[in-house]
């Protein structure tokens, strides 16, 4: 039997743990070895019992916080969670369970080139839908100009390869200038290029054939292999035992908002989050919370808040309707 030892390696946000830890789940059911690396940060707040067959390996990232510098940030995970590939590929092989494939998520392109270099194989995660690597692989390959010019005409569209017919406003928000998360362009140009750097390009995506068939086959020369929806099974199918007591927790507090959402019309309610790294000022915050009152619509809005300099960042739900 072939050994499989897995080292999969995720930015410390929960939107992007989440669904890592639903893939991880999974290919422990397979027989497959499992060592989760994530952030320190983000380790504390994993409070359930760990599977058998996956652990979990933090890299050190409370000392710097996205709210303080962004390039920081980025720039002392980097280094951190790098060390951390290199340690866990090297240990691993002086205890006889050597590491395969390194699979790494969003936000962290650099993963592949420190898994070149430890001379182990390597695969991106991509946790968004199929379609939105597709834009970025575009907007890189011939389409930047025509989108940077255009994003405001409301008359202007675009058309892609295997894509329908998108305007401005269907356009991922880091394709557009002077937005929030612009500053993210540079890292998905690094994922673009990472993948193509391989022998064979290929990417894992959250997403399966039924959902986007057009959109898994639209880059030439790179294979994208549907492998979602990444979700617990408490939510599809009940097959998975441990989701009763691992992220299991998450069905229950639920339990509230799915009764509340069951009781107001189909798709009338407003859902908002901005993630763990945007940070909004409080003028921003009023403006939303004004705009969403005016709407007379029901809306859920999830807010993080922060107790004390000590505690990590929580989760609170707010609804209204």
């Amino acid at each position: 039997m072939v050994h499989r030892h897995i080292l999969l390696v995720t930015f410390p946000a929960q939107g992007h743990i989440n669904p890592c830890l639903q893939f991880a789940k999974r290919l422990v059911s397979m027989g497959v070895q499992i060592t989760f690396t994530t952030g320190v940060s983000a380790q504390r707040r994993m409070t359930a019992g760990t599977p058998e067959g996956l652990k979990f390996v933090a890299f050190p990232d409370d000392g710097f916080k996205p709210e303080d510098d962004i390039q920081q940030y980025f720039s002392q995970m980097k280094i951190s969670c790098s060390k951390k590939i290199r340690d866990v590929i090297t240990t691993s092989s002086d205890e006889g369970r050597p590491v395969t494939c390194v699979v790494y998520t969003l936000l962290l392109p650099w993963a592949a080139a420190v898994a070149r270099d430890c001379h182990v194989p390597s695969i991106l995660l991509w946790i968004q839908p199929a379609a939105v690597l597709d834009i970025y692989y575009y907007y890189f390959n011939g389409y930047e100009e025509d989108i940077v010019k255009n994003h405001n005409d409301p008359s202007w569209f675009l058309e892609l390869p295997g894509l329908p017919r998108l305007y401005g406003g269907d356009l991922p928000s880091p394709l557009i200038p002077l937005s929030l998360h612009a500053f993210l362009m540079k890292t998905f140009k690094e994922h673009v290029d990472a993948i193509y750097e391989e022998s064979n390009p290929k990417a894992l995506v959250n997403t399966c054939d039924a959902l986007e068939p057009e959109a898994l086959k639209a880059i030439q020369n790179c294979n994208l292999i549907g492998i979602g929806p990444l979700i617990p099974s408490v939510f599809i199918d009940g097959q998975d035992p441990s989701d009763t007591s691992f992220g299991g927790d998450l069905f229950q507090k639920s339990t509230e908002y799915i009764e509340w959402l069951n009781s107001k019309p189909q798709s009338s309610v407003v859902y908002i989050s901005f993630g763990t790294l945007i940070v909004l000022p409080k003028q921003k915050k009023e403006e939303i919370a004004r705009g969403l009152l005016k709407s007379h619509r029901p809306f859920l809005w999830v807010m993080r808040t922060k107790e004390s300099r000590e505690e990590e960042k929580k989760e609170k739900k707010k609804k209204r309707g």
